[in-house]
């Protein structure tokens, strides 16, 4: 038993002996291969660096009258004194590119519709009728001198008045009514014989048209110079 044991013990230090020795060749292995790495990465980036020096050797010889070492060396302190600043600065760009990230689409179907709402706009006339108010204001601004102006600002609440008076729905009734039997009216033929007119003064129609006429006419013509009526007794 005492062999046996010894035996197994043995075997178990061999194993032991094996795995380590399996294991030193595995990270020997591994450092070699790593090692390859770092001379091909060497090879690789030796004729970029070379490059890269040339290139800035060649820039900082152009400027080399210009810049000095201090120059350099008081921009290098100014950077790393403010290195919290542009760390700051930084974080705020990716925010930025996160804000815009996210209302990138939002503009986009915006800009879409604004166009489409442009585009319908522009084919409905309203830039057309724009334009043709542009030069409608141009016309009056030039056609009108400071002293007008005045004078109408001056009546501009009688002017906004007499307008409101005459676009009263009677009275715009009245004056289109007025303007279409006037217009049937010229066309036919008109007898302006002395029987013809004493003919018409029959009709009702007539007599109150002339009455109604003849009673604006007295209103005219009672009218102040000032452009208030005067109050007279009928």
């Amino acid at each position: 038993m005492t062999l046996e044991t010894d035996l197994l013990a043995l075997n178990q230090k061999l194993d032991a002996l094996t795995a380590q020795v399996a294991y030193l060749t595995e990270q020997a292995r591994l450092a070699q291969q790593e090692r390859e790495s770092r001379a091909d990465l060497v090879d690789t980036a030796m004729p970029i660096a070379r490059e890269a020096m040339d290139i800035v050797t060649r820039e900082l010889e152009e400027v080399q009258e210009e810049i000095r070492m201090e120059d350099l060396l008081r921009l290098s302190k100014k950077l790393l004194r403010h290195v919290p600043q542009l760390e700051m600065l930084l974080d705020q760009l990716d925010s930025l590119s996160d804000l815009l990230a996210t209302v990138g689409p939002i503009s986009r179907e915006m800009i879409t519709k604004l166009t489409d709402l442009m585009d319908e706009l522009d084919r409905k006339g309203y830039f057309a009728f724009a334009r043709g108010g542009g030069r409608l204001v141009d016309n009056v601004v030039t056609s009108f001198t400071e002293e007008d102006v005045n004078r109408l600002s001056d009546n501009i609440v009688l002017i906004l008045n007499t307008v409101k008076d005459m676009t009263q729905p009677e009275i715009m009734s009245f004056v289109r009514n007025t303007l279409l039997l006037a217009e049937e009216e010229v066309s036919q033929p008109v007898d302006t014989s002395m029987w013809s007119i004493l003919r018409q003064m029959q009709d009702p129609a007539v007599r109150r048209g002339l009455a109604l006429t003849l009673r604006i006419l007295r209103a005219i013509g009672v009218q102040s110079v000032n452009g208030q009526p005067v109050q007279s007794s009928s």
